[in-house]
């Protein structure tokens, strides 16, 4: 098991595939970070559905919806680009075309995906259970999609 160093930036994700473990990148994306952890707070992903998944690219999820055009009632976020490579395990936000318009939909990379550096934004890496995420059912939309069961972060969980 992955050691957990600051229980305050890290997401415990449970799956319909088992256990995912986040670390946060509060440095590199604070408004993003604050996000999820609000949202993961509220409760928010419980239930949300895997809708996009494509074999060697990512996992998305994060809309409640299911449709991938959904997204919560916070207001969108600032996009927060960095130098943050997108490779396995990375965690960061998906958006329309307009760069500021990330909100509660985020998705995970299986392969590292350069042509997303500096264009999205983002927030974590996996440090446990991408063997979980590999095992998502893939589609554009999924049928019969594998889920979040709870999302939290880990200084709430006892």
């Amino acid at each position: 098991m992955a050691e957990i160093k600051d229980p305050e930036n890290t997401i415990i994700m449970e799956t319909t595939k088992g256990k995912v473990v986040i670390q946060l990148l509060p440095d590199v994306a604070p408004g993003h970070v604050a996000r999820i952890k609000e949202l993961s707070r509220d409760g928010f992903y419980d239930g949300i559905v895997f809708h996009r998944v494509i074999d060697g690219f990512m996992a998305q999820t994060g809309d409640p919806t299911g449709t991938g055009t959904g997204g919560s009632d916070k207001p969108d976020l600032k996009a927060e680009f960095s130098n943050t490579q997108h490779q396995r395990g990375t965690c960061s936000m998906a958006r329309s075309q307009n760069p500021n318009s990330a909100n509660s939909q985020f998705f995970i990379c299986f392969d590292r995906a350069p042509w997303l550096d500096r264009q999205y934004s983002a927030w974590g890496q996996v440090i446990e259970g991408m063997d979980n995420i590999d095992q998502i059912k893939r589609g554009e939309p999924v049928q019969n999609p594998d889920s979040i069961v709870s999302m939290r972060v880990a200084a709430d969980v006892a």
